[in-house]
């Protein structure tokens, strides 16, 4: 497996905070999102969210 650039760690870097921002938002209505969203993925521990954070602590 190849693994990405700094540019690219730069980029998934950049759409977590995208999320992390767009979740502090939606936040602000009466259902608490971000920790259903958390549940979610310690539930089914989603195969994409895994890559994710090997992309980003790629050393």
């Amino acid at each position: 497996m190849k693994y990405p650039t700094s540019f690219h760690n730069l980029v998934f870097r950049l759409l977590c905070l995208f999320g992390l921002l767009l979740i502090t938002i939606l936040e602000v209505g009466p259902v608490p999102i971000s920790g259903l969203a958390l549940m979610w993925v310690v539930l089914f521990r989603p195969k994409w969210f895994y890559n994710l954070v090997q992309q980003i602590y790629h050393k």
